[in-house]
């Protein structure tokens, strides 16, 4: 293992694809602490300082943002506005045909659907960024802690100080998005997942931290204990995936012999990703959203509905909560596997090229085997992204650790797929020029 690592930084091309790769790391590290423009940098470590709003409305955005969120810094929105641009782009196949024939087109359609995502994002950067600049001109970021700065968080409430802010906030965005373009082109590759798992890791050193501070080290060791087991389960359910035989009958194509292999499909366990927690979460966030926005400021009784939501889906410690959470967890897997994986189209490109999976014939009978197999391995692994979401939210129940729980939810799923994907990236390269890989 010690001289797998050593050739890579004995080979220049890759010891300068993963120097660079660091460089704009570290870029973008130092741009999600320094504060936007107008903002007033020691009511924001005031309202920090009492551990406020990493549970509330934002908590998921200011997950992926490395913090950065709630620092109101020049990144503060992160990758969330490309995350969700790109999954509206890949929904948006279902319903338009005309993305579904740039997806077909190969490299030069990609590249179009790659614009337009980009256009997205920028659009919701923008959206966000003045929702962002309204709830923090209101006090409403924190949500209600009693602390007089966490109403003051603004030090300029004009118009042109609103519109700079915003201005920033949006650029911030964009920048984001082009220095993942160039870890993609100039680094190792998947620079957009590699700036999401930065993001999420460098909020681990603070949780366990905070871990050790308030629960004392037998809670701190009982919880890294519990991340190691986690963490290897998790890498097992992604490595795990059901290999459909598939055979291709030999043609005649001049004097040349085609086809006459045997390959497989590969359906893994998990195919949605973290995508429906995601999914999920956003959606339990639009109830405390109204209302947050309906609890009256003058200290009048708020409305029946408001205090109810309130009081079960604010911090997820409870089990109304974590039940909708985990039944719309299992619903947006099914979703999601249902929009992005098509066995009808899968039957037809195989029949294309003479392929066949043995004992089924082709055509609808495979699509509608596919369709099967499908539906019986989406079951245990939408149980398992459930069940992985929630340990936060048992954490938070047992313990009263943080619900940005390092060890669970979407973090760990980001964590391990990104590092095992990138593992395999830097291994494929070393192949390139030695004979020996980073993995055996």
């Amino acid at each position: 293992m010690f001289s797998a690592i050593a050739r890579i930084f004995r080979t220049p091309d890759l010891r300068r694809k993963i120097g660079f790769t660091i460089a704009i790391i570290a870029i973008y590290r130092l741009g999600s602490t320094v504060p936007a423009p107008f903002v007033s940098f020691p009511n924001v470590s005031e309202c920090l300082a009492q551990n406020s709003g990493t549970e509330g409305l934002l908590g998921l955005v200011n997950l992926f943002s490395g913090g950065a969120l709630l620092k109101l810094s020049i990144f503060a929105l992160g990758v969330m506005p490309y995350i969700t641009a790109s999954i509206i782009t890949q929904l948006l196949r279902a319903v338009i045909p005309h993305f579904e024939a740039l997806h077909k087109e190969g490299q030069a359609g990609q590249a179009k659907l790659t614009q337009y995502t980009r256009y997205v994002t920028i659009a919701l950067a923008l959206l966000q960024s003045t929702t962002l600049v309204t709830v923090a001109r209101t006090g409403q970021l924190f949500g209600q802690t009693g602390v007089a700065a966490c109403n003051q968080l603004l030090t300029n409430d004009v118009w042109w100080a609103q519109l700079l802010l915003i201005i920033t906030l949006t650029a911030g965005t964009g920048l984001i998005m082009w220095f993942a373009e160039l870890v993609t082109e100039k680094g190792i590759g998947n620079g957009m997942s590699l700036l999401i798992f930065t993001s999420i890791a460098a909020t681990f050193p603070g949780a366990m931290w905070a871990i050790w501070q308030t629960k004392g080290f037998e809670i701190f060791l009982l919880v890294l204990l519990v991340g190691i087991v986690v963490m290897t389960l998790v890498v097992f359910i992604e490595q795990s995936q059901r290999r459909i035989p598939v055979q291709y009958a030999k043609r005649m194509v001049g004097r040349r012999t085609y086809g006459g292999t045997n390959t497989y499909i590969p359906i893994k366990v998990n195919m949605a990703g973290v995508i429906p927690v995601i999914f999920a979460s956003s959606l339990l966030y639009i109830p405390m959203l109204i209302a947050q926005f309906n609890i009256p400021q003058d200290g009048k009784t708020p409305p029946a509905w408001a205090t109810w939501i309130m009081t079960y889906f604010v911090k997820g410690d409870h089990p109304i909560y974590m039940a909708v959470y985990f039944l719309l967890i299992i619903g947006f897997t099914y979703f999601y596997v249902a929009i992005t994986f098509n066995p009808t189209e899968v039957a037809d490109n195989m029949k294309k090229y003479g392929g066949f999976i043995p004992g089924i014939r082709a055509g609808r009978p495979t699509a509608e085997y596919l369709d099967y197999v499908l539906t019986r391995i989406t079951l245990p692994g939408s149980l398992y992204l459930g069940l992985i979401a929630l340990i936060p939210l048992i954490a938070l129940a047992t313990v009263g650790a943080n619900q940005n729980f390092p060890f669970g939810g979407a973090s760990i799923l980001i964590i391990v797929g990104v590092g095992l994907e990138t593992v395999k990236q830097i291994d494929a390269q070393l192949q390139q020029r030695h004979y020996e890989g980073l993995l055996r």
